[in-house]
């Protein structure tokens, strides 16, 4: 039996065991439409009980996101439903005072709550205490007046606290229903519903469908029964492509080693995302059933951000890895060869204006590989105005660059590679060389989203095959029926020749690997990895802040994962680059994973070794003799 199910059976038998509400045994009702019924002899309520929330998963079906029963402490009224206002508050003040003693705890219910409850909700119990901590549900559940009722209620759950809590997103309680008088169809406690995330994209397939609950009650207003006329049918549950072993070392390793910054990986073979990490993150638990004014404070004020999916919903110029796409546009339209040679001088001049490279000597003439190797800028800014701007702006966006990926999160940066049409909009002029030579380096206007970095690496990656980037696997009944699949799909194809892919390769394997290269951190023992790293400025200038990335994909060869890393460096903190602070990130990511990956490997050759040597000896097992007759 699933964690769903078992919900859902807890719940409906305490519907039944509720104090006051004796059931009459009947079958279900073969139409169970809700009705509202008014006789000479007896009223009937029908009630929606809210169905449990289905899952939100990772790819092996590891939950994110489930419900959970919780226990709320009630004040049932006893029927009929006819006092004064000064009996009401007599009751029930004389139920608080008893709560307030037995859990050692302060109790505030204001009087209007308790009235309008009475007035327009009596029917069903007043909650006064909501989700009771385990202790407290010991003691109560010791004994307890007729007057006080434990309700058991759905509350949702995310059993790994921050982890990829800007995916999942989270829930909040509907607007209580206290305040208007109940009515056929009301809920017997309020639902759940997405507010953010994919509990907000899914909310539709996660709730479920609300079961019916019958109460009569007889002409003098008194509760005769309460029958559940169709149970609840729990929500579907979202299988997402995430893989929480992944998700969490990559969290975990910004936590140690930056204050501001977000990692992806895509699996390039198909387009699904492995681990989609911002960092810092915030606890979605602290939403449920909402959240207290003070930690919402705390959040929005942190100076951090940790409500801002950095991964998908921020866009960052992306500096140098952004040659990767230009040395991409230039080889592949033809219009540069590999084994061309530009000069790498310390200054390039663009009209009146003199672009610098980031070194202060010249590196002499250097092919594309040579100078993705260095990074030199002035080689780019002279490719960059030689190509064109609508070659660079064509093949970005062809690798998915400043657009968004599509993928089921609201909100998504859609990042920025500029046009004529947008220089005329912005700057009231079309683009010219020195917007070319900026542009050529991942800087001026171009912004970039790190789940785009990764997904442009995928693309390059596959030699020009672009998969649609993918978040969410399925959904799924309870029963585990497929309702809804998001299959891979192609999203385009650029070509692209052998020759390109293996320069392309070759160069960004050599800024890990060259001794001029500026990705050392990154290297892996026994796996090539391809990347570029990237340094950009962004922001007004006082308050002027680093991005560092590193970009790309490995193994180089055959592909497994392609990947972004971006580091937020502080206002005014020059030293951050992208070969210091983003490309250790994904070293440390890498060397583990494949660390852990040799491990398994080695303990399924173990296991399969000592499986074929126990058939072995099942094999070998002489055959037993026939027994004699010993009487000869």
């Amino acid at each position: 039996m699933n964690r769903a199910t078992l919900l859902l059976l807890l719940l409906l038998s305490a519907l039944h065991a509720a104090p006051d509400a004796p059931t009459d045994g009947g079958a279900p009702m073969e139409n169970p439409k809700p009705t509202w019924e008014t006789q000479r002899q007896a009223r009937t309520f029908t009630l929606s009980i809210p169905a449990p929330r289905g899952q939100i998963t990772d790819r092996n079906g590891r939950p994110l996101a489930q419900s959970r029963l919780s226990y709320n402490l009630a004040i049932s009224f006893p029927t009929p439903l006819d006092w004064s206002d000064k009996q009401i508050l007599a009751f029930a003040r004389q139920q608080i005072t008893f709560a307030k003693g037995i859990l050692k705890r302060d109790i505030q219910v204001t009087d209007d709550v308790i009235l309008n409850h009475y007035k327009n909700r009596g029917v069903l119990p007043l909650d006064i205490v909501e989700d009771l901590l385990p202790a407290e549900l010991k003691n109560l559940e010791r004994g307890l007046p007729p007057e006080l009722v434990l309700r058991q209620t759905y509350v949702r759950f995310y059993p790994n606290g921050t982890l990829a809590s800007h995916i999942i997103g989270y829930t909040g309680r509907e607007a209580p229903l206290s305040v208007r008088p109940i009515e056929n169809g009301d809920m017997i406690f309020p639902e759940s519903e997405g507010r953010d995330g994919l509990e907000l994209i899914f909310n539709n397939e996660l709730k479920g469908q609300p079961g019916i609950l019958h109460i009569t009650y007889n002409a003098e207003g008194k509760k005769m029964s309460e029958r559940i006329a169709r149970p609840p049918v729990p929500g579907y549950n979202v299988v997402t492509t995430l893989d929480e072993n992944h998700q969490r070392l990559c969290e975990s390793t910004l936590a140690k080693n930056a204050k501001r910054g977000a990692i992806v990986l895509i699996d390039p073979n198909n387009g699904e995302l492995i681990a989609l990490a911002s960092y810092p993150a915030f606890n979605p638990n602290d939403f449920v059933p909402v959240i207290k004014q003070s930690v919402f404070n705390a959040y929005s004020k942190d100076p951090a951000d940790p409500l801002v999916p950095r991964a998908f919903r921020s866009a960052y110029p992306p500096g140098s890895t952004f040659k990767t796409f230009v040395g991409y546009a230039a080889l592949e339209s033809g219009k540069i060869k590999a084994k061309d040679e530009f000069s790498c001088p310390a200054a390039f001049t663009v009209g009146d204006h003199t672009f610098r490279n980031w070194k202060k000597t010249g590196s002499g003439s250097l092919n594309f590989k040579e100078a993705l190797t260095q990074s030199c800028n002035t080689w780019f800014y002279q490719v960059g105005i030689k190509i064109g701007a609508q070659e660079i702006i064509d093949y970005a966006k062809r690798v998915g660059l400043g657009r968004r990926t599509g993928i089921p999160v609201n909100s998504e940066a859609g990042g920025n590679i500029p046009t004529d049409d947008y220089m005329l909009r912005v700057h009231k002029r079309k683009i010219k060389n020195g917007d070319v030579a900026n542009m050529a380096i991942g800087q001026g206007d171009v912004l970039i989203s790190p789940v785009q970095m990764a997904q442009g690496m995928s693309v390059i990656s596959q030699g020009g095959v672009f998969h649609q980037t993918r978040l969410v696997k399925q959904v799924q009944s309870i029963d585990n029926k497929v309702v809804a699949a998001y299959p891979d799909r192609i999203r385009d194809e650029i070509p692209t020749s052998t020759d390109v892919m293996d320069t392309m390769r070759a160069a960004l394997v050599a800024v890990t690997s060259d001794g001029q290269g500026t990705a050392h951190s990154a290297r892996v023992k026994g796996v090539k990895v391809a990347g570029k790293t990237g340094t950009a400025q962004w922001g007004p200038t006082e308050k002027q802040r680093t991005a560092a990335w590193f970009a790309g994909f490995i193994p180089a060869v055959a592909p497994q994962y392609a990947f972004a890393a971006l580091y937020e460096g502080e206002p005014g903190d020059n030293s951050v680059h992208g070969g210091s602070h983003a490309a250790p990130l994904i070293g440390k990511i890498f060397r583990e994973i494949y660390a852990n990956a040799a491990k398994q490997k080695k303990k399924d050759a173990k296991e399969d070794k000592d499986a074929k040597e126990e058939k072995m000896d099942d094999d070998e097992e002489p055959p037993k003799e026939p027994p004699t007759d010993e009487s000869n």
